[in-house]
């Protein structure tokens, strides 16, 4: 029995990752539970899978909480909660499916204690790729990635040698604006960026689809994970969302993973590796899909795509810079304080204004992620 603590576990992927516990009920065991502030479905979870210890973000949600539970269950509260729930539990593997930049320090600890990581939150690679790879060669832990595009690229790369990689092939859903001119973008609607023809998923990371920047953001994790540069990491429009990745060889081969587009394929993998356990989930069928198409992406038109490759290759706090910004602008979109064209302008702003430096360390990225959110508050 692995015991698994989850972070996030009210969110899409938390949600598919119990999915994929209470398939396996042999095989997991949930030792530990944080959400944001949907208390309601959180309440249901912990009567289902009993965790030792929970931790919401709001310390009155917190006490609300305790209010409908027993005593048996420790109910923690804030950032110190959720670090609190990684360091002191008793788990075997951490599902790191927080939202955003706040899931870099928790993913960090886990670390620390050795553990393995099913990553979903990829914002801890972008802003801490360097500092996170060394910290799990120092501390022997294990990094495998639950987004449906690195679980393919990682898949493929099962027995092959990372040398005889030509380049490796992120495909992206194009989002709901893949036929929609550029100039739509200044009109475009919160409701018509949320609404993501093939996956559901929470708005922050869907209104990422529709810009391209999730994708982006993926090109920089995949340059951690796997230790490409920029050059061998292409991404390609593919709106079927069934080749969920390829690697080409330097033979000119290519392999590629593919899967009806559910993310608890990717989470079982990342759990039950090097294992591959039988499910009940729904089977891909392809003569009912008939036919993949493939495009390269705009990068005039999805400039957040663009952004991201600069990013990477500046190097430095640049990604850093790219996903703070980002985080608060798509904020403010969802807010209807901006329009959606604004997005990326104003991650381009922020990239030419604050201070770019070389080789960060973990206080200063965390000052760097503070100081352009900071940026963006105040001037846009």
């Amino acid at each position: 029995m692995k015991k698994v603590l989850i972070l996030g576990s009210t969110g899409s992927i938390g949600v598919n990752s119990l999915n994929v516990i209470r398939e396996h009920p042999e095989k997991f065991v949930v030792a530990g539970l944080t959400a944001n502030s949907n208390i309601d479905l959180l309440e249901k979870q912990i009567r289902e899978f009993n965790p030792k210890v929970v931790s919401v973000r709001d310390k009155n949600n917190a006490e609300e909480l305790a209010k409908r539970l027993d005593n048996s269950i420790e109910i923690l509260s804030g950032d110190e909660g959720i670090l609190t729930a990684v360091l002191n539990s008793d788990y075997d593997i951490l599902i790191g499916a927080m939202v955003g930049f706040s899931g870099l320090l928790p993913t960090i600890e886990a670390i620390k204690k050795g553990k393995r990581i099913a990553l979903a939150n990829k914002e801890t690679l972008v802003v801490a790729g360097e500092i996170v790879t060394g910290l799990v060669a120092e501390y022997n832990a294990e990094i495998i990635p639950v987004d449906s595009e690195h679980s393919a690229i990682y898949q493929c790369l099962i027995g092959e040698n990372l040398k005889e990689v030509e380049k490796i092939i992120l495909t992206a859903s194009g989002g709901p604006f893949l036929n929609k001119e550029k100039s739509f973008f200044e009109t475009a609607t919160v409701a018509e960026a949320l609404n993501h023809p093939n996956w559901k998923m929470g708005n922050k990371i869907t209104i990422d689809s529709a810009t391209m920047m999730n994708k982006g953001l993926e090109v920089i994790e995949a340059h951690w994970l796997f230790g490409l540069p920029a050059e061998k990491i292409e991404v390609v429009i593919h709106p079927q969302s069934i080749i969920h990745s390829l690697v080409q060889f330097q033979d000119g081969s290519i392999k590629a993973q593919l899967g009806l587009p559910d993310m608890k394929l990717p989470i079982q993998y990342a759990l039950s590796f090097p294992e591959r356990f039988n499910n009940s989930f729904i089977r891909t069928k392809l003569p009912s899909i008939q036919s993949f198409t493939f495009f390269e992406p705009d990068l005039n038109k999805f400039e957040c795509l663009n952004l991201a490759y600069q990013a990477l290759k500046n190097g430095g706090n640049s990604p850093c810079i790219l996903n703070a910004a980002n985080e608060v602008a798509v904020e403010k979109f969802l807010s209807g304080l901006i329009k959606f064209s604004d997005i990326s302008k104003i991650i381009n702003e922020a990239l030419n204004k604050i201070e770019h430096q070389t080789n960060p360390n973990l206080d200063e990225i965390i000052e760097c992620d503070k100081i352009t959110r900071d940026f963006v508050k105040t001037n846009f």
